[in-house]
């Protein structure tokens, strides 16, 4: 009888633990990229309304980057398909837009 190899044993679980923190990660950058799209400045002199829009640009940049260099370890690439990152990333790029925009 043949037993199951080890990586396959582990991949699901390691699949759970992995998906804390790219969960999370997301979340966070979900969160402050919804803020920096809400966030609407009452005039041009409104600078702490834009300050506000860049840190929360800021944020969700630095979230779905770290979301990203997790993902780039080999072994959770191995364990984790590419669509786990895709919504972090979508939402650096809607951040970036956004902040591109400057409000």
């Amino acid at each position: 009888m043949t037993s199951p190899s080890h990586v396959d044993d582990d991949r699901g679980c390691l699949r759970v633990v992995l998906a804390v923190p790219l969960t999370l990660l997301t979340l966070i950058a979900a969160y402050f990229c919804w803020t920096a799209l809400t966030i609407t400045p009452s005039g041009t002199w409104d600078d702490d309304a834009y300050a506000g829009i860049v840190l929360s640009c800021v944020v969700t940049i630095a979230a779905a980057g770290a979301a990203g260099a997790l993902w780039l370890v080999p072994s959770v690439r191995r364990a984790m398909p590419w669509w786990w990152i895709f919504p972090a990333l979508l939402l650096g790029v809607v951040a970036s837009a956004r902040w591109a925009v400057g409000g």
